[in-house]
């Protein structure tokens, strides 16, 4: 029975990192198609996000049904709690990536502000980055490398601030910019509301290494 609970814990982690990778790639697509105004590639995103929901429901199934018919230990039992809810939180980025894919049809092409599309573009970076490094301390359950990553998401709602500063001058300087700036604070607030949830995913390693969960996040957006 242990070995057999042994093989099905470690497929669902394999799924879950699996998913992890799913999203992390719907979000660069995303931005990639936002930044380049690819309606095609936006499109792909839109349909590809059916797969994470449909892992995230496998994951959440898996997980009960381990709970509930293997009784698990305490450690192996905060593997699945980390799991089913940090799956919740990738779900929701990948939900952050088809906003910003759909954004990318009410970009005017007469109104673009490269600025903002390059201080856009360095925002994705840092997610991306801040992301993968999240997925390592998950994989490694380093607590402390969870820790330190979340305080990048300071640098992240900087750059926000910067886009939002920055088309609300265009926006009065020229009206015609008024609806890409608009795109354009969206855009930059769905990229910071990953970056929350990339903080979120630290939460759950700092719980599955200490068995209790830390407030990295101030936003509290759970």
């Amino acid at each position: 029975m242990r070995n057999e609970f042994e093989t099905e814990l470690k497929n669902l982690h394999i799924r879950f990192s699996e998913m992890a990778m799913m999203v992390n790639e719907a979000i660069q697509k995303s931005v990639t198609a936002f930044i380049t105004h690819d309606q095609e590639l936006a499109k792909k995103v839109i349909q590809n996000d059916q797969n994470i929901n449909n892992r995230e429901i496998d994951l959440e199934k898996r997980s009960f049904e381990m709970i509930a018919l293997q009784q698990p230990v305490t450690s192996d039992l905060r593997m699945i709690v980390t799991i089913l809810k940090a799956s919740s939180d990738l779900e929701r980025m990948g939900d952050h990536a088809v906003s910003i894919a759909r954004a990318t049809s009410r970009l005017q092409k007469n109104a673009i502000l490269p600025e903002v599309e390059q201080l856009i573009s360095k925002i994705s970076h840092l997610v991306e980055s801040m992301f993968n490094q999240a997925i390592e301390a998950y994989l490694q359950q380093d607590d402390q490398q969870a820790i330190e990553i979340a305080l990048e998401d300071n640098d992240i709602d900087k750059l926000v601030r910067t886009v939002n500063q920055t088309c609300i001058q265009n926006m009065k300087t020229n009206p015609q910019t008024v609806e890409n700036g608009t795109t354009y604070m969206l855009v930059a607030n769905y990229l910071e509301r990953t970056g929350d949830y990339v903080t979120n995913l630290c939460e759950w390693v700092v719980y599955l290494k200490q068995g209790k969960l830390s407030d990295l996040n101030s936003k509290n957006i759970g």
